[in-house]
C-alpha cells in the first residue's frame, strides 16, 4: 500500500464516483450539459493519477455518448439541443468512473466493504479475488504477445491475420485464467474461506478526513446539474 493511498480509503472514491448519477438526471440541453462536464473536465486534469487507464475508459464513454446523441437524434425528433444534452448525461457519469478508478485498490476495497459496510465476508473476499485478476488479466495480455512474437507469431501484417491471432491470443488467455481460478479456488478452500464464521482482515479500514472531503465533492456533483438547471429556470422566468 503506498503511502498516498494511506490518505483515503476507497469508499468516498466509489461514493464520488457514483454520487453523479444523481446529478446527470438534471442534463437536459446542451448549454446545461456543457458546463457540468466542463466544470468535471477542469477538475479531472489535477486529478487524474494515470493517463493511459483513464484515457481508455474515457473512449469506452466518448463510444457510448456518441451512440446515445445518434439514436436520441434520430429517434428523439431531430432536435440536435436534446440530444446532446443527452450524450452529456452519459459523460457527466463517466469522467468521474474514469478518473477516481485508478485510484482504487481492489484489496483496501474489500477491508473497508467487510469492516465499515459489514457485507458477508465470502462475498467480498470472492469479489476482491475477481478484481485482482482482472487487474491481472491485461499484464497476461502483454505477457501473451510478447511471447509470440519472439516465435514470429505476433499480431502483425493483414487484418486476416491479426483477428487470426488475437483469437488464438484469447483462447491462451482464457485458458491461463482458468488454471489460475481453479488454483486460487483451492487454495481458498484449503484455508477455510467457505466454511469460516468469523474472519480477520488484512488492513484496518478508518475513515479520515480526506474521505469526508472526496465524499463532499461527490455531493457537490451531485447538486451542481441541478444548480445549473434552477438557475437556468429562474433566469428564462424573468
Amino acid at each position: 500500500m503506498s503511502r498516498e493511498t494511506e490518505k483515503y480509503g476507497p469508499l468516498s472514491l466509489v461514493a464520488a464516483a457514483l454520487l453523479p448519477v444523481v446529478g446527470a438526471t438534471a442534463i437536459h440541453s446542451t448549454r446545461h450539459g456543457l458546463l457540468s462536464v466542463g466544470v468535471q473536465a477542469a477538475l479531472a486534469v489535477f486529478l487524474v493519477r494515470s493517463w493511459r487507464p483513464t484515457l481508455r475508459v474515457l473512449a469506452f464513454g466518448v463510444f457510448a455518448s456518441v451512440s446515445v446523441f445518434v439514436s436520441t437524434w434520430l429517434y428523439g425528433g431531430r432536435d440536435v439541443d436534446v440530444a446532446i444534452g443527452a450524450s452529456m448525461r452519459v459523460l457527466y457519469i463517466v469522467v468521474p468512473a474514469a478518473v477516481l478508478t485508478p485510484y482504487i485498490e481492489p484489496s483496501r476495497l474489500g477491508d473497508h466493504l467487510g469492516q465499515r459496510l459489514r457485507l458477508p465476508a465470502r462475498a467480498v473476499t470472492a469479489s476482491t479475488v475477481a478484481l485482482e485478476r482482472l487487474e491481472s488479466m491485461g499484464r497476461q495480455w502483454q505477457q501473451i504477445a510478447r511471447a509470440r512474437r519472439a516465435r514470429g507469431v505476433g499480431p502483425d501484417g493483414s487484418l486476416p491475420n491479426r483477428v487470426r491471432v488475437n483469437a488464438s491470443m484469447s483462447l491462451s488467455l482464457l485458458v491461463s485464467t482458468m488454471r489460475m481460478s481453479g488454483a486460487m479456488s483451492l487454495a481458498m478452500d484449503a484455508r477455510g474461506f467457505a466454511t469460516a464464521h468469523r474472519r480477520t482482515w488484512a488492513e484496518p479500514a478508518p475513515w479520515r478526513p480526506l474521505d469526508t472531503l472526496i465524499l463532499l465533492g461527490g455531493l457537490a456533483f451531485a447538486a451542481l446539474p441541478w444548480l445549473l438547471l434552477s438557475v437556468t429556470t429562474a433566469a428564462g422566468a424573468r
